[in-house]
Formats: structure tokens, sequence, C-alpha cells
């Protein structure tokens, strides 16, 4: 992250079924993640949150929107994604919002800070 000095953001938060934080991060950690890195895709933070085991998040850099649209459609659409994690991730899932922003020093700042992977 020290490198990244302009772009954008997703937040995308996770509220997951009952019970089920710990088998997710486990899923997100041992096969997402590793995924993400081969495709390229610059994830900034993740975890569980400190409140509610539950509730979960995923912080990822692009470059722009138009970036972000081509590498996850990429991605999502991907074998690797559709016979791999996909169906033990989205069976966590109750619902998701992402949130886009703009990347700037303020939040670099914020992301060093956070400890959670």
């Amino acid at each position: 992250m020290k490198n990244i000095k302009k772009g954008i953001i997703e937040i995308r938060t996770y509220h997951l079924k009952e019970n089920s934080g710990k088998l997710f991060h486990e899923i997100i950690n041992e096969k997402s993640i590793p995924m993400h890195k081969r495709w390229n895709i610059c994830v900034l933070a993740y975890g569980n949150s400190i409140t509610n085991q539950d509730s979960y998040f995923l912080v990822r850099h692009y470059h722009n929107i138009e970036e972000k649209k081509i590498s996850q459609d990429s991605f999502y659409g991907s074998d690797e994604w559709k016979l791999g994690p996909r169906e033990s991730i989205i069976s966590c899932i109750e619902n998701s919002i992402d949130i886009v922003i703009p990347f700037n020093k303020e939040i670099k700042t914020i992301l060093l800070n956070l400890n959670i992977k």
C-alpha cells in the first residue's frame, strides 16, 4: 500500500448468516485472498468486525471505476471462481453493501492503522 497514491477503494461489508463468521474468514483467507493475488487484485484489508463476528469487510484498491468493472467481471466470471470458492462464500452471506470512495492520504493512514487480516 505504500506505493499507492491515488485511485479508488471499494469497501464491501457483509452481513453473514448466524455463526458463520469464523468459517467465512477461513474461506476468504485460505481461498479468496490467494485467488485475488493471482488475479492481481489489490486487497488492502479484510476481516471480521470486532463487535460482531458475523459482520465482515473487504477493502480493495483499483486505479479507476473502469478498472474495477473489468477486473470484477473477469474475476467473478472466471471458472476459477465459479468452480472454486464461490458457493462456500455465497452460502455464508445474508447480504452485502459496497461503497466506492476516492483513495487519499487520510484513507491510506486509516488503512495502515488497521491491523486486521
